[in-house]
């Protein structure tokens, strides 16, 4: 006798062997169709696709490999390859129009290939202002955590008005489970602390952001970000001047250190990537050149790397022409005919060896064909003023310059730098007090804002021909050679003149030096200045250009004030700092090192150090 429902059961089970041996058979088959099918790169991205989606490849290492970059028809990067290894903190440095801008704009829109699941941040500007406070402006970058305190209390409002549903109830006990997970109770805590390393104080955190100035809204910009957490964050160099390169809060450069995820910052202050950066990435020459340490060992590194550089190529000219001396001299020699013939192969077979590229130095110079007179030159007597009367700027302001000054003013942001610079100027009128300039004092006032007024389509001589209409002709300039184009010529611009102001990418912080442009058409080009009053010359200029200019202010004759928060370009130029705190100005006649010793005594009582 047969038992129909055992037979049954075992016919299945053999069934289902059978079917689970034939699907691993077709998968065995159909693995290598699919490789020989698809090119090398294509199946390593298929199989880094699936490990990733599988959780089984993580790697928050930045990878991209022979890649080109092009802005219109310039081309700016070709077969570059960027590494970035997830940790570590990068210093893209280069001069001015070479690209820096506009890679991490590819970096952030993901026009390269970047690995899906890694989040990317790019702080390229300030806070918007409104009536968001500092505190919850930063607390409100985690979307995540805003969503579900949101319907937190969407819930709980429906529940005690009796509007709930049994459903509800179920979904609060989620939300506060998840709210647990991520922690969300120590968020504030968490965005005090990072504040308060960036300068905010306990009453400037709960402040609506439309109460900062620019400089502070920036600091709000880079507080998002640190508390954001991305795992690659992408900084400008204009944005990070003001929080971190005057120490005006040295825990701002400790967050900065204490990163866990990876860093790009652009950036053209050497302090500030000394401090940083434990990599530099050099842009030149439409490639990428990577560099470990910071900026002071790439430099070191790069200078070698150029000697030797120079040094092969010096080798093997004088190798090549021992060699061709040898080939011309025996050419027609039957008797050498062999010698010559292994001596050609060997020139053919040597390496093409290219002399150093050496990047064209920045030289610039101001007309100072003036007469001395004798001070006071400028001077404030007991100046106070206000935009508002409940709240003064300066009180009892008592400050003098003359033709031999190198004043830098410096503070907090919206301690007054700026609105002492247009007192100066005599832009504003002091509510209280005297202003005496001398009657022959011609000012060459530059101002941080002339950059979004300039037009950055057109050449340098046109847009002097646009301000300066009139002016046809300069002695001794030549019959081919206009007013504008002189002057520019005059004042190391030639590299300029013949292409728009702003180069081929007009952003803030990208071009050749827009600011500094702007600088010389409003001080050199106004009936050459004996006086320079310069509000933050150097946030749009690369190093090299920064250079140069401190070169040109420490030739010119005349007297000069400034704004910066760039510390070598201080210590370059200026011998005296005026200190705007309280409503008042410090004079500090020591320097930088001296004001750096206030600073570091005021962090102490305060307890940063």
């Amino acid at each position: 006798m047969v038992n129909a429902k055992k037979l049954e059961k075992a016919e299945a089970r053999l069934k289902a062997k059978q079917d689970k041996r034939m699907e691993r058979d077709s998968l065995k088959s159909s693995g290598p169709l699919v490789l020989e099918e698809a090119s090398a790169s294509q199946a390593a991205s298929k199989k880094e696709t699936r490990m990733e989606s599988s959780g089984k490849n993580k790697s928050y290492d930045v990878r991209i490999e022979n890649f080109d970059v092009s802005f219109g028809e310039r081309v700016l990067l070709a077969g570059a390859d960027l590494n970035l290894a997830f940790g570590r903190r990068y210093g893209l440095v280069g001069r001015n129009g070479l690209g820096k801008t506009t890679l991490l704009k590819m970096i952030a829109s993901r026009s390269l290939r970047i690995p899906s699941h890694i989040s990317i941040l790019h702080v390229e500007q300030e806070v918007a202002g409104d009536e968001t406070p500092a505190l919850q402006s930063v607390l409100e970058c985690d979307t995540t955590r805003e969503s579900l305190l949101r319907e937190e209390r969407d819930l709980t409002a429906r529940i005690n008005a009796g509007r709930g549903e049994g459903t509800e109830g179920a979904r609060l006990s989620q939300i506060y489970a998840k709210l647990e997970e991520i922690e969300a109770d120590k968020a504030p805590a968490r965005a005090s602390v990072i504040l308060a390393g960036l300068g905010f104080n306990a009453k400037m955190q709960q402040q609506t952001t439309k109460e900062f100035s620019g400089g502070w809204r920036m600091r709000l910009a880079l507080a998002r970000a640190l508390f954001a957490r991305p795992d690659l964050l992408l900084l400008e160099g204009w944005c990070l001047t003001k929080p971190c390169a005057l120490m005006l809060r040295p825990p701002s450069c400790c967050l900065h250190q204490t990163w866990q995820s990876t860093i790009l910052v652009v950036s053209h202050d050497r302090n500030f990537l000394n401090a940083v950066a434990t990599d530099i990435i050099h842009l030149h020459s439409q490639r990428l050149d990577a560099y470990r340490g910071d900026f002071e060992n790439f430099m070191k590194i790069k200078e070698e790397r150029l000697k030797n550089q120079q040094r092969e190529y010096e080798a093997q000219q004088q190798y090549r022409e021992h060699i061709q001396v040898f080939i011309d001299r025996f050419r027609y020699n039957a008797n050498r005919a062999s010698q010559v013939q292994s001596k050609l192969k060997l020139l053919e077979k040597l390496p093409e060896l290219k002399p150093v590229d050496k990047e064209s130095e920045v030289i610039m110079k101001f007309p100072d064909g003036f007469e001395k007179f004798s001070p006071p030159i400028l001077q404030l007597d007991e100046v106070d003023f206000c935009y508002n009367p409940s709240h003064y700027i300066f009180r009892s302001l008592s400050v003098s310059a003359d033709l031999e000054s190198r004043i830098c003013v410096v503070g907090e942001n919206g301690a007054g730098k700026s609105t002492m610079l247009k007192i100066l100027m005599g832009e504003l009128a002091p509510v209280r007090g005297i202003r005496h300039a001398h009657r022959n004092l011609k000012i060459g006032y530059f101002s941080q804002h002339h950059v979004d007024q300039l037009d950055l389509n057109i050449s340098a001589v046109e847009l002097l021909a646009r301000k300066f209409p009139g002016r046809r002709g300069l002695p001794g300039a030549g019959q081919h050679r206009s007013w504008g184009q002189a002057h520019a010529d005059g004042c190391g611009f030639s590299w300029l003149t013949q292409r728009p102001g702003g180069g081929p990418c007009s952003a803030k912080g990208c071009g050749p030096s827009p600011g500094l442009f702007q600088c010389m058409l409003r001080a050199v080009f106004s009936s050459s200045p004996n006086f320079y009053i310069l509000d933050e010359p150097t946030n749009h200029l690369d190093m090299e250009t920064i250079e140069a200019l401190a070169k040109a202010l420490n030739k010119f004759r005349g007297g000069v004030i400034l704004v910066s928060h760039d510390e070598r370009f201080i210590r370059l130029v200026c011998q005296e700092l005026w200190v705007c705190e309280n409503a008042a100005v410090t004079r500090v006649e020591g320097g930088f090192d001296q004001y750096r010793d206030i600073l570091k005594e005021q962090f102490r009582k305060e307890g940063f150090l």
